[in-house]
């Protein structure tokens, strides 16, 4: 698809130096968190807005393929070429945070930046940054936009779109576009942030994000349930909150992830526990805390809680963190490969779909691991594959998941909640829209991109 025309014509731009077709440049942008492997024909860096905007001309008229890439953290092959093609680089020269506005609360970064060296950098003037996917050490703010995606605090926060403001883009006709404003009321026009927020590359290369930053809140607090069943830790969740009680975060680990992670991190817990709910809670002033915790301890104590544990310091609530950091680490002991989806459903279905999948499990025999954000639905199911050479094994590792998506959709969810969809769930958003939704999606697609040169074969489109 490209020849040495091309490549001059890349390295007229950029320099030699920053545009690469040497096999291990090809080798190592190859792969994402997937395991997928798909090699481009080259690398390159661009320095600024100008040079993605000649660089997305001519590839436009030369029918070449662009795949933008931050740190090509995902977990659903959206940064890898399908078709070949060109990555368009944006972790070496796209990784500043132009702006802290203190006055109106926002910021302006650029899209390579890392999400949790953006949070350190608000916190230190006393902001807040709330979506925090548990890849926030290493994948970038523009990566975050583009899988609009979420993370532990999700339940009170929200997730990445809820932030944008505003972006700057470029088409892949080269036209430099601004979508949104500074302001918090901007319904002047169609909501373009919002569409490009969760289109994965498609559409267009994100450079300039402007977003949203709260008040850093001045305390938080850590604390844990053990419960005889996942039924009474679901239960719990919707009781505290329609408390009035709504915490930072949510989080539960089924009894296959807890027993893993007993075992991985050498922590005990009574034998007859089957399912922990994880929680943190935020406020100004340490009465809202001592209300927030007492109403959660009598909300433990009225629903079948074993026992319960709050964080005495930073220490112990990091090691409380540390056992749902690590849940997706600790569930290895059950399989060579795991089969890993980010399915959602309203939160009142979690102990339909948690039972559904077991059931699965039991029909396939394979061992399905949970663990995920209660508070907003959100489960991460791993089914293991004791033996991944085994394609037979394999084959029925993905009619599980198959199995899994329809189950989701029956119970009025969705394919993802944060991973998004990119080549792997590709072949399922049939499960999940309509023919006329699916050419609606396309029409958008071209609308932008109508040689489909941005991330082809991606979401399905």
């Amino acid at each position: 698809m490209l020849n040495k025309n091309h490549i001059v014509f890349f390295r007229s731009i950029v320099g030699e130096e920053d545009c690469k077709d040497d096999a291990i440049y090809l080798k190592s942008y190859a792969y994402d968190s997937t395991r997928e492997s798909f090699e481009p024909q080259c690398v390159i860096f661009p320095k600024n807005e100008e040079q993605i905007s000649k660089i997305l001309c001519y590839c436009n008229e030369n029918f070449i393929p662009v795949v933008p890439r931050g740190a090509g953290s995902g977990m659903s092959g959206g940064a890898i070429c399908a078709n070949g093609g060109v990555v368009l680089a944006m972790e070496k020269y796209f990784n500043q945070i132009l702006e802290i506005d203190e006055k109106n609360l926002l910021a302006r970064v650029q899209p390579a930046v890392i999400n949790k060296t953006f949070q350190n950098e608000v916190e230190k003037v006393g902001l807040f940054y709330p979506p925090d996917p548990a890849s926030q050490d290493f994948s970038t703010l523009g990566g975050n936009v583009s899988e609009n995606a979420g993370g532990m605090r999700a339940v009170k926060y929200g997730i990445t779109k809820d932030y944008v403001l505003a972006l700057r883009a470029v088409l892949p006709n080269g036209a430099i576009i601004q979508t949104g404003k500074k302001t918090i009321k901007d319904v002047a026009g169609y909501n373009l942030s919002g569409l490009l927020c969760g289109s994965e590359g498609t559409l267009a290369v994100i450079t300039e994000i402007t977003l949203k930053l709260r008040v850093k809140p001045k305390f938080t607090q850590m604390m844990l349930g053990l419960f005889a069943s996942i039924d009474s830790c679901m239960h719990v969740v919707y009781k505290i909150l329609s408390s009035g009680v709504t915490p930072v975060a949510m989080e539960f680990l089924d009894t296959l992830t807890l027993k893993a992670v007993q075992k991985k991190m050498h922590r005990v817990f009574r034998d007859d526990a089957k399912a922990i709910l994880i929680i943190q809670v935020d406020g100004e002033i340490p009465e809202i805390m001592d209300y927030q915790i007492q109403k959660i301890q009598e909300i433990f104590s009225q629903n079948e809680c074993l026992e319960s544990h709050i964080a005495k310091n930073t220490t112990e609530a990091q090691e409380i963190w540390a056992m749902r950091r690590n849940a997706s680490q600790s569930i290895s002991i059950y399989g060579k490969k795991k089969l890993n989806e980010d399915i959602t459903v309203p939160r009142g279905n979690l102990p339909s779909l948690l039972k559904g999948i077991e059931e699965i499990g039991k029909k396939y025999g394979f061992k399905i691991a949970c663990f995920g954000h209660a508070g907003d639905g959100n489960v991460h199911t791993n089914v293991m594959v004791e033996n991944p050479q085994d394609n037979a094994e394999l084959e029925r590792g993905y009619q599980a998941v198959e199995e899994i998506f329809r189950l989701a959709i029956k119970l009025e969810g969705t394919l993802s909640g944060e991973h998004g969809i990119g080549l792997s769930k590709a072949p399922f958003m049939k499960l999940a829209f309509s023919d006329a939704e699916m050419e609606l999606f396309r029409n958008l697609k071209k609308a932008f991109d109508p040689n489909n040169i941005l991330n082809p074969k991606k979401m399905g489109l």
